[in-house]
Parts: C-alpha cells; structure tokens; sequence
C-alpha cells in the first residue's frame, strides 16, 4: 500500500514557484528539500492543502490562487513618508528593500514603491501579494 500525506505528517518537499506568467520566485532546485508538518498552517494555505493525499515521490503542479497564498493587496500597508523623516544620507531607489518600524516596535520589511523630493511610498504587502501561484511539487519523503 502506498502511503499518502496525511494531516501532521512531517514532509519533505521539492519545489519550484512560478507566477502566473511563468517568472520563478522561488525554488528548492539545488538546495535540501523543504520540511515541514503537513496541515499545520506552518505553509501558505494552498500549498498545505495540495500536499495531503500525495503519494511518495509523487511531482504534482499546484495552482493557487491569492486568496489561498499572501492574500490580496492591503492598500492599508502602502505609506507615504516625508523625506524629512529619513536620515539625511538615505537614498532610497524605487524596488529597495528597507527595514521600517512597525507600531508595537516590530520590524517589517517594506519595498520603496515610490520617490519623489518631497516623499517616498513605502508598501508593507508581501511581494507576493495578490500574485496567483504555480507550484511544481515532488514529495521526497514523509517522515
């Protein structure tokens, strides 16, 4: 009998992540697998789901839609910051990545979306965002 992935099965995986146009963001290709338990929320939502029932060494391709994987664009997560705010020796270019304080003091990581002289726009979103996601998945090991 073949053994399939159950909810809390430790797992590892192989994978390749697409956008929907084809632009990969990600992949495990040349690295060690990625573990994780199964159902346990530890990946995003379609990517757990699409995991239980796969059989060892099985490769499945996964589409998952925004809604299952960073969720859609929060417009509340999109700053405007005055310039007169930022060191002076700051440059900040459009597509930087810069490490913003949040308002309980926690770190987040934020992407400079716009600059002019007057201020910069800041988004918090994932970059992954709104994205629908492909995923080439192939179950190494379930442990």
């Amino acid at each position: 009998v073949m053994s399939t992935v159950k909810v809390n099965d430790q797992v590892k995986v192989h994978y390749t992540g697409r956008l929907a146009d084809g632009e990969v963001f990600d992949s495990s290709e040349g690295r060690e697998p990625i573990a994780f338990t199964a159902g346990a929320g530890q990946m995003i939502k379609g990517f757990d789901d699409a995991v239980i029932g796969m059989e060892l060494n099985e490769k499945k391709v996964i589409n998952i839609p925004a809604a299952e994987a960073y969720g859609p664009v929060n417009e509340q997560l999109v700053h405007t910051v005055d310039r007169n705010q930022l060191p002076a020796d700051m440059n900040p270019q459009v597509g930087e990545k810069l490490v913003a304080g949040g308002p309980e003091g926690q770190e987040m990581q934020v992407t400079v979306t716009a600059v002019t002289e007057a201020n910069i726009t800041v988004d918090a979103n994932h970059p992954l965002a709104g994205a629908d996601l492909v995923f080439d998945v192939e179950l190494v090991e379930i442990g």
